[in-house]
């Protein structure tokens, strides 16, 4: 298997794994909190569960990057959650979408696969583009690239 094939099979994977924690965690939430706000709720906490799962294998999987210490990861961990707030936008988007159209959780939870899958395509490129650049680059040099 090529590097190209092995990379497109662990990124699904990596996304794949991240999306049904994403998901579960979401269905955890609303089984603990069906009060007034239970889906706002547990969209917040399945996207911050899914994003930490995600950069973690990512860093390491897809990207195979080394931080020099733990205020590097940190920087460049900020880095990689603002490359994702605008397919974060796009999932809770979806995901609100589905709920409304369609008033029920399995309908909710699909939309969220559906924009989670989307999201994860357009920010693949942003990570390889604008976060996991050569292990020499800082998370300040790529916001001063992007003029931030």
């Amino acid at each position: 298997m090529s590097r190209r094939s092995s990379l497109v099979v662990l990124y699904t994977a990596f996304a794949l794994a991240a999306t049904l924690a994403n998901l579960g965690s979401q269905a955890l939430v609303v089984a603990v909190w069906p009060a007034a706000l239970g889906i706002e709720l547990s969209i917040l906490v399945g996207t911050g569960v899914g994003l930490v799962i995600k950069y973690v294998l990512d860093k390491r999987y897809i990207f195979r990057f080394k931080t020099r210490n733990l205020l590097h990861d940190g920087r460049l961990f900020m880095l990689y959650t603002c490359m994702g707030i605008l397919t974060t936008l796009l999932f809770w988007a979806t995901e609100y979408a589905f709920h409304w159209l369609f008033a029920s959780d399995a309908m909710r939870y699909l939309g969220g696969a559906i924009g989670l899958a989307v999201g994860y395509l357009v920010k693949y490129r942003l990570d390889k583009r604008y976060v996991f650049v050569a292990p020499h680059a800082t998370a300040e040099s790529v916001l001063k690239r992007l003029q931030l």
